[in-house]
């Protein structure tokens, strides 16, 4: 297409689509009423900023609220503090669980933090758990590849042996 104003080549194809290898505007690059505004503009931000403050100063609620949005913007995400038991076995977990409920209702967490922390408790639960089964297989098929004995948390230590009732359930004959 070569009848545009800006040029001989626009590196579209006959039917108006850019051609393989042309993404179009390249990253970073601005339209040109951009960039007219930011001529415009350029040399004035602090007499702009300044009329922005007398404006809110004298009342103007959008002055105001647009100062107060480039000063303190809205927290997207905060910390939140609170008493939570270790963590070590699912039982753990469970306790945990009980504590952040207790939170929640105490009024020392909200119902969405509340709902967080449960989230990042249930992921970290499901990962002993997993990490736990993985042993157990392992132990299963006599290889040494992991003492999950030894690899347990020390509360968990001492629990090698498997029930035979377990193993008789899941069709294993010990």
């Amino acid at each position: 297409m070569a009848d545009r104003n800006n040029g001989d080549t626009t590196g579209r194809d006959d039917s108006g689509r850019f051609a393989p290898g042309n993404p179009g505007r390249p990253q970073g690059a601005r339209h040109k009423a951009t960039m007219a505004a930011l001529a415009l503009l350029d040399g004035q931000v602090e007499a702009l900023t300044r009329k922005a403050v007398e404006m809110a100063l004298a009342g103007d609620g959008t002055a105001l609220r647009l100062c107060l949005e480039r000063i303190a913007p809205p927290r997207r995400d905060a910390p939140v503090a609170f008493a939570l038991p270790a963590v070590a076995t699912a039982k753990d977990a469970a306790t945990a669980a009980a504590a952040v409920l207790g939170a929640v209702a105490g009024g020392d967490l909200t119902p969405t933090e509340g709902g967080h922390v449960m989230a990042l408790i249930e992921v970290y639960r499901r990962t002993l758990e997993t990490t736990e089964l993985e042993g157990r297989v392992t132990a299963l098929e006599g290889g040494d590849k992991w003492n999950w004995n030894n690899d347990l948390p020390s509360s968990r230590r001492g629990e090698a042996a498997l029930p035979t009732a377990s193993l008789k359930f899941h069709g294993i004959k010990s």
